[in-house]
């Protein structure tokens, strides 16, 4: 049964755990490219410079092209709402989050295409 992660490296660790790591990667690639935001992650990178390029990546679309960001969160699906309840105050902060949301919605769709 699918279990929601509570973090990042919780959502990393799950990936590991149920050998769809690479594929989590490939859907992420994916999906950038599908938002016309090309982001290239090797197959062969680290937990943790995964999560860097993709928030990196996050922090320049908001503060350089906010108009792709949210065509990318409309074609990644993650949730208005979630976003909605997010604190906008702090980029950084901000950016984390919404990378997270983001992860988090691929990691739905590795994980339910895998199983079904």
């Amino acid at each position: 049964m699918y279990e929601s992660p509570v973090s990042i490296e919780d959502l990393i660790n799950q990936a590991e755990e149920d050998h769809l790591y690479f594929k989590l990667i490939e859907q992420t690639n994916k999906d950038f490219a599908l938002a016309n935001e090309a982001i290239d992650i090797p197959l062969d990178i680290f937990p943790f410079q995964f999560k860097e390029l993709v928030h990196e990546k996050i922090i320049k679309l908001i503060n350089y092209k906010f108009a792709e960001y949210l065509n990318l969160l409309y074609i990644i699906d993650v949730s208005e709402e979630e976003i909605k309840k997010l604190d906008g105050s702090d980029i950084i902060q901000l950016s984390e989050q919404v990378t997270f949301l983001i992860l988090k919605r691929e990691w739905q769709k590795v994980w339910f295409r895998n199983k079904y």
